[in-house]
């Protein structure tokens, strides 16, 4: 590892998340102090469940916090995917053994929190990452030497180089692009439920989906089988604002009236639920400027649709990583070649999940043709269709 460039000015890191963490590790990694702008009162994560495919695992990896996740995660044995009307197994993934040997990693599943805490916690062992809690930024400036950040308290932050890791509502990307995001009218609702309330005849250790008319169920186990992640969503039928708010059990249960009994099970169980009512962005060729750059959902907010939303954000850290080694430390020309070697994957990614979300929730002839569409197919054929994106590692995240 290079030696640090203290007492130089750190590289500042706009936004506490998983993203901002990976960042901030893999800045450190090539030799850098990091400080950490967090607008939250702590470091810390919200929501529920995520679901790890192997690129994740080699992202970890490559930040060095490989074996902290994977001590925190379980480990699946498929993905399947049901319809929610009649029980009809639509497609189902083994992600065994063979799984694994194809990919180099596991498929697994996780709390967020628990990726974070990884993160974290392999972030404070560095000793090189400074972070700053009840601080947002407002603006920032750039000159031959650096960048400066402005907060919400009219402060000044000196940095060599910025990372806006700050959300899908990044205000970095506000003062540069200034796009409107995209609002869905989906709605999902998340929440954990503790095994012994969960039923019987649904703890699998899958990452499994029942899809169905204007609607989808998610569920997994999480720490262990201990608990397990419910997430549903539905097609809004008022006019939805972007953000999380707290849920109401009869809304969702309003949605899902005519599912089978064994699927319904899901929402009858949590006592909480989160709502988030979901959008993305229109991808853009172009989230570096200068001596600032995007990464995460701040750079390519998507659907859930997907679940690669945190492992983008990691592949972009481990990306900006390797830009900058190849590049010398140059930070215009390695934010330049991390975002050439990310916007055509990332932009496929949001572009899939509206596709993606379009599956899941046909109804009619559709939905007889997404049932039909993997009949037969074996799993080598379902390993060939996820190459792009479970194929991708440090030794081939540049495009040089």
């Amino acid at each position: 590892m290079p030696a640090p460039h203290s007492p130089s000015d750190p590289v500042i890191v706009a936004g506490g998340g998983i993203g901002g963490l990976a960042a901030a590790l893999a800045l450190v990694r090539q030799g850098f102090s990091v400080k950490v702008l967090e607008q939250a009162p702590e470091i810390g994560e919200i929501g529920a469940g995520i679901q790890l495919g192997p690129n994740a695992f080699h992202a970890f990896d490559a930040l060095g916090v490989g074996d902290k996740t994977r001590a925190r995660a379980v480990f699946t044995d498929c993905m399947v995917m049901h319809d929610a009307l009649d029980e009809y197994q639509v497609g189902k993934i083994p992600t065994g053994e063979a799984f694994r040997q194809r990919f180099g990693n596991p498929y697994a599943v996780i709390h967020r929190v628990d990726v974070h805490l990884s993160l974290l916690e392999g972030a404070q062992e560095t000793g090189q990452v400074e972070f700053l809690t009840s601080t947002r930024m407002e603006r920032v400036e750039q000159d031959d030497a650096g960048v400066t950040v402005f907060d919400q308290k009219g402060r000044a932050h000196r940095g060599v180089a910025l990372v806006g890791a700050d959300g899908v509502k990044s205000v970095l990307r506000a003062q540069y692009v200034n796009d409107p995001p995209r609002i869905t009218g989906h709605v999902v609702y998340r929440a954990v439920v503790d095994k012994q309330d969960f039923p019987k005849d649904l703890q699998w250790n899958a990452a499994s989906i029942w899809v169905g008319p204007n609607c989808h169920l998610v569920h997994y186990p999480l720490r262990g089988g201990e608990q397990y992640n419910v997430v549903v969503t539905f097609h809004s039928r008022q006019q939805e604002q972007w953000g999380v708010t707290e849920g109401s059990a009869e809304e969702v249960q309003s949605y899902f009236q005519g599912i089978c009994p064994k699927a319904r099970q899901l929402i009858d169980l949590p006592k909480s639920w989160k709502r988030w009512a979901t959008a993305d962005r229109e991808p853009i060729g172009q989230w570096s400027f200068g001596r600032a750059t995007l990464l995460g959902d701040a750079a390519h907010p998507t659907t859930q649709y997907m679940a690669q939303g945190a492992c983008m954000a990691l592949e972009d850290a481990v990306t900006l990583g390797e830009a900058l080694r190849v590049r010398g430390n140059d930070f215009v020309e390695a934010f330049d070649l991390y975002q050439r070697s990310r916007v055509a994957r990332t932009a496929r990614i949001v572009l899939s999940g509206r596709e993606m979300g379009r599956l899941y929730h046909a109804k009619g002839v559709e939905r007889l043709v997404r049932n039909d569409l993997w009949k037969g197919r074996t799993p080598e054929r379902f390993y060939d269709a996820m190459e792009w994106l479970y194929g991708w590692n440090v030794g081939n995240c540049l495009t040089l």
